[in-house]
């Protein structure tokens, strides 16, 4: 049932387009580390990364298929252009990457933030009769097609994930004047200290805080009181704090890890269904382009054909076989065909305008492709029959396929997992903490030291590393444990928020069962539009050789002087409107096969399309043209 086969064998095939590189188009780099510094800084990611500027350009397939002022395509190269040169494609490839960005955020414990982007339709012909190739369901439904996914955060806020260091260090002279020299000994006392601390801190998905803080203090006074001097202070401090009623639990604080992870999903699904959208639309022009060269093909005709009936009524007039006025009708008969023949024109080249534009990223800012006339190269066949699968088993396929449904589905499982942080916040806030502390003290004898305070203990006499040595032992330990609680009265804001979220849920599962329903009828529709189609083709197609049939017998009555020119002439304009219509017939049975593959979700498969080369935005496929070129647009095939 596939109406666009290849016609061009590969034995014909010559001038080969190059084979592509699979580089994605979208990339972050981290910059190289610099040596020592680099490895340094890297766990904190204080180096910048940098993402890969925009592609403004086109690949080079688009420019290796031009011979001789035209561009030559076939269906599959149409497709391979478009995957790589489609800007509404391209903006969409650029969902995933945000997304992971933001995955990347929430794992480091910030909020979420929205990354969507709308699906673009994509451009339509010049005109366009007979079906409707939008299939009417999801395109600018569900999912993020209208903003990016489950992205608001209500309750708790969760920790950050992060861990973070700190540091202090402080260096100070202080002099102060005395008035009592009983205790210090001295009229000015005058000191030198420093003051070194550093810490770590860190949270986690439990709820749970914890922080670590090491810090020391060096004095060195002039007063002879002091038993020590320089002297050594300071403590190793564990405080631990743990939510136990709201913000607490692993469920609760990476619910936006968990809604960022099927963001992912869906950003993926959306490129996909921009990829469908934007291919869809693009096949449609590409066979409204072939309709209307062959549309054009049989104005041409229908010129010709009038110009020789006004040629052969003006010898006829000479020698007396028909009245003048002959002359007259032939001569309007001319002039209506030329009329007609310019609209078809203007029809092939503002449709070959819209399909440059959307094969290229530049549009016809390039002089080259400004200038260049598109010749398409396949053919539509109307199959005599359609086999078709049974409609439940079609509509099944579709639930399956289509990924507007894997959207929303993926959303509401995103929203109960955001109700989870919106209940949670409805508890009051209770936190329990503890802390440990161990002390230390060391330093010098005072050499200034008078004795007038005993002699000093020899375990507090030694340097730093005497110091540490009691910080370790513990000597001089602190313990404190409690709870802090919060209770809020009414918490009006919290209840209205987690209503609210269950409203929310409430309304995205209907619109996941109106979803659901909308499929079906597209199937049905579809199903019942490609089957219409198909007749509506076979009655033209009957209609014009009954007409060819009628002009024949007209003429042949003409050449024996039983008929007259105006009955000639009508024939001859049935015939011309009867093989458009043939052709539009042909065109709509195009666009009916299109939406039924839109409405199946089958398009990427009839199409061969690739995913993983529409995300890169890189065909692997080469492209050829074949050896003996068409100036034209090949017959539509009859």
């Amino acid at each position: 049932m596939n109406y666009c086969r290849h016609f061009l064998p590969i034995a014909c095939l010559a001038c080969a387009a190059p084979l592509f590189a699979q580089t994605p188009e979208v990339s972050i780099e981290d910059p190289a580390p610099v040596p020592y510094v680099g490895r340094v800084l890297r766990p904190f990611q204080l180096q910048r990364r940098i993402v890969s500027p925009v592609k403004l350009s086109n690949t080079p397939r688009l420019e290796s298929l031009v011979r001789a002022g035209n561009l030559y395509l076939s269906v599959q190269d149409v497709i391979a252009l478009v995957l790589e040169n489609n800007i509404d494609i391209a903006i969409q490839r650029y969902g995933p990457s945000l997304a992971r960005e933001v995955l990347r955020r929430a794992e480091g414990g910030g909020f979420l933030r929205s990354v969507g982007t709308t699906i673009n339709p994509g451009p339509v012909s010049v005109s366009l009769a007979g079906v409707n190739v939008n299939t009417g369901g999801l395109a600018e439904g569900s999912g993020v097609g209208s903003g990016g996914g489950i992205v608001i955060q209500i309750g708790p806020t969760p920790p950050n994930l992060d861990p973070s260091i700190f540091a202090y260090v402080n260096f100070a002279h202080t002099t102060t004047p005395l008035s009592n020299t009983v205790l210090s000994q001295t009229t000015s006392l005058t000191n030198d200290g420093r003051v070194f601390q550093v810490g770590y801190g860190q949270s986690f998905l439990t709820g749970t805080n914890a922080q670590l803080t090491y810090s020391s203090s060096r004095g060195r006074v002039n007063s002879p009181a002091n038993l020590l001097n320089p002297a050594t202070s300071g403590n190793l401090d564990l405080y631990v704090t743990q939510n136990v009623l709201q913000g607490f639990g692993i469920s609760v604080n990476n619910r936006n890890i968990r809604v960022a992870k099927n963001n992912m999903k869906v950003t993926d699904l959306q490129v996909r269904r921009q990829v469908i959208t934007t291919v869809s639309a693009i096949l449609n022009l590409y066979w409204d382009l072939v309709s209307f060269n062959e549309d054009m093909r049989i104005k041409q005709v229908a010129l010709v054909t009038a110009e020789k009936l006004f040629e052969d009524n003006k010898t006829q007039v000479k020698l007396g076989a028909l009245p003048a006025i002959e002359i007259t009708r032939a001569a309007a008969q001319v002039s209506s065909s030329k009329e007609d023949l310019l609209i078809s024109e203007t029809n092939v080249a503002q449709q070959e305008t819209i399909l440059k534009n959307a094969l290229s990223r530049n549009s016809i800012a390039s002089p080259w492709l400004d200038e260049v006339h598109l010749i398409p190269l396949d053919r539509i066949e109307v199959p005599e029959k359609e086999d078709l699968k049974p409609t439940p088993e079609l509509i099944q396929v579709a639930l399956l396929n289509r990924p507007e449904i894997q959207q929303t589905r993926i959303n509401i499982e995103s929203s109960l997992i955001n109700l989870t942080g919106s209940k949670n916040a409805l508890l009051p806030t209770l936190q329990a903490f503890s802390e440990f502390t161990n002390h230390a003290l060391t330093g010098e004898l005072n050499p200034l030291y008078n004795g007038r305070s005993g002699a000093p203990d020899a375990y507090f006499v030694g340097g730093y590393g005497n110091f540490l040595s009691q910080i370790a032992r513990r000597n001089f330990p602190d313990y404190s444990a409690g709870f802090s609680i919060n209770i809020p009265f009414r918490n009006r804001a919290a209840q209205a928020d987690y209503v609210t979220d269950q409203l929310n849920l409430r309304q995205s599962q209907l619109q996941l069962q109106r979803s659901i329903s909308q499929i079906r009828v597209d199937v049905k529709n579809a199903v019942i539009g490609l089957q219409q189609a198909r007749a509506r083709n076979e009655n033209a197609a009957a209609t014009r050789v009954l007409a060819q049939q009628a002009l024949d017998a007209e003429q042949k009555r003409f050449s024996f002087g039983t008929s007259t020119v105006s009955l000639v002439v009508q024939a001859q304009r049935d015939l011309a409107l009867d093989q458009s219509a043939e052709v539009q017939a042909m065109a709509n049975y195009t666009h009916a096969k299109i939406a039924f593959d839109e409405a199946v979700g089958q398009t990427l498969d009839v199409n061969a399309i690739s995913m993983e080369e529409a995300a890169a935005g890189h065909v692997a496929r080469q492209s050829a043209i074949p050896e003996n070129l068409p100036a034209t647009n090949p017959a539509v095939k009859k």
